[in-house]
């Protein structure tokens, strides 16, 4: 049994913490929260003990493992100390505030053998897993453009005074979501290296960018639009797309299905010439628990068996995370340059 521990207990922390639970090779020891009503809440009905500090918990608890579940400006920190401690470290995204943070913990997590990994669960989604499969193989023949877009209405009045509010917290829909995008596009077309034009607007925020608009180029010269609104409310949730075009085909996926023109018979099995569409339940493995997807347990499942050895620890750990916060920070570098010190409005 692995001993984990939970630091910060809100919203994606609970997700953690029941998935936890439910896993066979699991035992979770000790759980950090400020809140005194989450940790009442959790004493009366949890087995596990609760802690106000994280200090204390990892000197009484000692668990192998711990998920990191604060606001971003906290990660690096935490996350620093717990490497120094040698334990094993999964944690939100987005990884760090700024790369140079970024940079020390990955090559810590290297230095020290420890297995890492960054929350972005989109890499866990059977629809996108499908489209890296036919990209990989070439079946869409030369890539010529892509597109990134995740809408919804996570932003919708005046009135939000969270950490989504904050900048120096990790807020804003470029670190909240748009992290989310490119580290798809990263992860499914070529690691983007420049950025040629970018617009940060606010739609319902005083601080922080509600939209992000990008054009961007990977390393091999692929060049693509990244579009991403946490403040539209025609979507009833966050939802993601991915569009590749290549000389060969095109693709258009989210979380709930593939859409995938071929112009040749020269196609996967199970695929032919013209349209196909295949379905999230055609193309996902079962999971052991369910919660809010199959991803969510796939990403934890995958994390816990990096650490009994089962498998690679080359998905989602921090030196792909950093990846995506170097874009991130190309895009404010990009928004800057052009002489918009603001963003606007």
């Amino acid at each position: 049994m692995i001993k984990v521990g939970l630091i910060g207990a809100g919203k994606m922390g609970i997700s953690h913490l029941s998935i936890l639970g439910a896993h066979p090779a699991v035992e979770v020891v000790g759980v950090v929260d400020t809140s005194q009503l989450i940790n009442n809440v959790l004493d009366k009905y949890a087995p596990f003990e609760t802690f106000s500090d994280i200090d204390k918990m990892l000197d009484n608890k000692s668990p192998d493992a711990v998920f990191v579940a604060v606001p971003t400006k906290h990660h690096a920190n935490i996350v620093e100390d717990l490497l120094r401690r040698g334990i094993h470290v999964f944690v939100e995204k987005p990884f760090c505030l700024n790369v140079q943070q970024g940079e020390l913990l990955a090559n810590m997590a290297k230095r020290y053998r420890l297995i890492n990994q960054v929350g972005y669960h989109n890499k866990f989604i059977a629809t996108f897993n499908e489209v890296k499969k036919i990209i990989s193989k070439e079946y869409l023949g030369k890539i010529s453009h892509f597109m990134g877009e995740a809408y919804g209405p996570v932003i919708t009045n005046n009135k939000q005074e969270t950490w989504r509010s904050k900048p120096d917290e990790g807020g804003g829909c470029l670190m909240d979501y748009a992290s989310h995008v490119i580290d798809l596009l990263n992860y499914l077309v070529s690691p983007i290296n420049k950025v040629h034009g970018t617009i940060l607007k606010t739609i319902y925020s005083k601080y922080v960018d509600d939209a992000v608009y990008s054009l961007l180029e990977t390393k091999n010269n692929i060049t693509g639009v990244l579009s991403v609104n946490w403040s539209e409310e025609t979507y009833r949730k966050m939802s993601t797309t991915i569009t590749i075009n290549g000389t060969e085909g095109k693709i258009i996926a989210d979380s709930t299905e593939i859409k995938v023109f071929f112009k040749s018979t020269n196609c996967p099995e199970g695929y032919s010439k013209g349209w196909n569409v295949k379905y999230i339940t055609e193309l996902t493995p079962s999971v052991d628990f369910y919660l809010r997807g199959e991803e969510y347990t796939a990403q934890v499942d995958y994390f816990i068996k990096s650490i009994l050895g089962e498998v690679p620890n080359n998905k989602n750990n921090f030196e792909s995370a950093l990846l995506t916060d170097n874009v991130i920070t190309k895009i404010k570098n990009n928004h800057q340059n052009n002489g918009k010190n603001t963003i606007w409005g």
